[in-house]
């Protein structure tokens, strides 16, 4: 099952379904035990713009659509939800995260899932796998779009920089790279763990069309990547300015959210200042 082409859902709608993708994970992270909450909170609003507004997404396995890589693959979750909510895979299916033998691991394995393009989770080869998608897609004349999503401190990773390099050589002009700026890694704040800064100039200095957006504003960040989707002329990098922990006021900015796991007690506390102590018609599917 393949989500629909980008679709007419109302800014305000999306915003409604990121909270309740947000109380999703939460449960998801308590119900497995799983870290790695604060990195899916922050890239979700991303991951909601692309696949309900700018993706192309047809039935076609090998065929002309735009394709998605989350190269943070520990924020796997984040795209097992948005997949779910937006109708690509069965919303039962988010039950099992984490399970013995489910599709759905903590970091993307090499099972076939509708949207999940590849195993990833070794920091710094997403883009590198973007590129020769990209690359790929080009050699077959399709005119589809790659997008992939990083982390900040990815960035640390010399990998990011020659498939960066790379892409700018082979002119990949259907090439996007997000990266997901939430200032912060596993140790420590990502500009003070290495020289990151100033990461729109290092982009560009690298040849790549840069933009910077509000990674939790939705309306732009639709704007911005209907703006750059199959117009730009080279690679794009989008800097999406993110919060860690986003959407939940104790969570927001704590890197202790990096590998904390919620209580069930957080669980509730989470959801009520979201506002989606009551199951939404989206999540009454699973039953």
């Amino acid at each position: 099952m393949m989500g629909s082409k980008k679709n007419n859902t109302a800014i305000k709608d999306l915003e409604e379904i990121s909270r309740q993708i947000r109380g999703t994970l939460i449960g998801m992270s308590h119900k497995a035990r799983a870290p790695h909450l604060g990195s899916a909170l922050s890239c979700i609003d991303i991951l909601i713009a692309l696949h309900w507004k700018v993706m192309d997404n047809k039935s076609d396995l090998y065929g002309k659509r735009d394709k998605f890589i989350i190269s943070k693959g520990h924020a796997a979750s984040a795209l097992y939800a948005a997949l779910a909510f937006n109708g690509m895979i069965p919303m039962d299916l988010l039950d099992t995260y984490c399970e013995p033998g489910s599709d759905l691991e903590e970091h993307p394995g090499p099972r076939y899932l509708p949207g999940v393009e590849a195993a990833t989770g070794s920091l710094g080869h997403g883009l590198s796998l973007g590129a020769g998608i990209a690359l790929a897609d080009r050699l077959q004349k399709q005119d589809n779009q790659v997008f992939v999503v990083i982390s900040d401190g990815e960035c640390n990773e010399g990998s990011v920089w020659e498939a960066a390099m790379y892409a700018s050589g082979q002119n990949l002009k259907r090439l996007c790279a997000i990266i997901d700026f939430n200032k912060w890694q596993a140790t420590g704040r990502s500009c003070e763990v290495t020289g990151l800064e100033p990461l729109v100039k290092k982009w560009e200095a690298f040849g790549w069309h840069t933009l910077s957006v509000d990674g939790h504003n939705m309306k732009s960040l639709v704007n911005v990547l209907k703006k750059i989707h199959r117009k730009s002329d080279r690679p794009t990098a989008v800097i999406a300015h993110t919060v860690k922990g986003k959407g939940v006021s104790f969570m927001e900015d704590d890197n202790n959210w990096h590998y904390k796991i919620p209580s069930k007690e957080e669980v509730f506390l989470a959801k009520k200042e979201l506002g989606v102590l009551k199951e939404s018609p989206i999540e009454k599917k699973r039953a």
